[in-house]
């Protein structure tokens, strides 16, 4: 069944007047599930898991387009995730209705120096636990490239009235896929393995941190025209990280 960022991607397609191209990516036919190339898909490694906590995907226009976009992995990963075209003016009536949803308490994933000191959260309160209130942690991802995503949290007000999740990350971003000039910069999938850590999910911070080892294996091997290893360090910590899920 598609997930959220695989229905708006389909719809941004269908919204297109000519066929989107990606810088530097390869040219050839892809699988429409994990936008490999078939010899190099990865569809059977999906995981399957359960959490508490859900992810609302803000992300800009042309993101669910990109090849390399990480949110689609997080979407394969995190069964409530969300995903919601970014505008300034008109927010999706739905993206309205998850926010103000008491089941969730949503937390906007973003640097504390870029808000007032008031609204900064560095830690996140597990809905069971002592002196929670039952509301499932939201984390909501700008989706974007940098420069775009610091337009979107100023330009955003419907986020206003909730905390500013600022992290702390212990070690620097191993993404590969795509350059940025700052050493301090992590992918959104990087970004969502954080959020459930802080969450308590931990199996699910691991699944994400092993499945985009994975993804960005399949991705460079395929561009470089390289058979997979499937038996090389990334695909072993997929298989043991999938050991640690309830049933395995």
């Amino acid at each position: 069944m598609p997930h959220a960022v695989s229905r708006l991607r389909a719809a941004r397609l269908a919204r297109s007047v000519k066929p989107f191209l990606s810088r530097g990516g390869f040219k050839r036919e892809r699988c429409g599930n994990c936008r490999l190339v078939p010899s190099h898909c990865m569809c059977s490694l999906r995981p399957s898991l359960t959490t508490r906590a859900g992810v609302c995907l803000l992300m800009a226009d042309i993101e669910p387009l990109k090849p390399t976009n990480t949110g689609w992995l997080v979407a394969d990963v995190v069964p409530d995730t969300f995903a919601f075209t970014w505008t300034r003016t008109e927010p999706d009536p739905a993206l309205l209705a998850l926010l103000s949803d008491p089941q969730w308490q949503p937390y906007v994933v973003f640097p504390g120096q870029y808000v007032a000191p008031e609204r900064v959260v560095r830690a996140v309160q597990p809905p069971d636990g002592p002196g929670g209130d039952g509301k499932r942690p939201l984390f909501i991802l700008l989706d974007a490239t940098w420069t775009e995503a610091r337009k979107m949290f100023r330009r955003s007000p419907y986020l206003d009235q909730f905390p500013v999740l600022s992290l702390e990350p212990e070690k620097a971003s191993q993404y590969k896929l795509r350059r940025s000039g700052r050493d301090d910069h992590f992918c959104t999938s990087e970004v969502a393995a954080l959020c459930m850590n802080l969450a308590g999910e931990r199996v699910a911070a691991h699944t994400l941190e092993a499945y985009l080892a994975v993804f960005t294996h399949h991705y460079l091997h395929a561009k470089n025209q390289q058979p997979v290893t499937w038996e090389g360090v990334a695909h072993q910590r997929l298989r043991e990280v999938s050991l640690l899920q309830p049933g395995s």
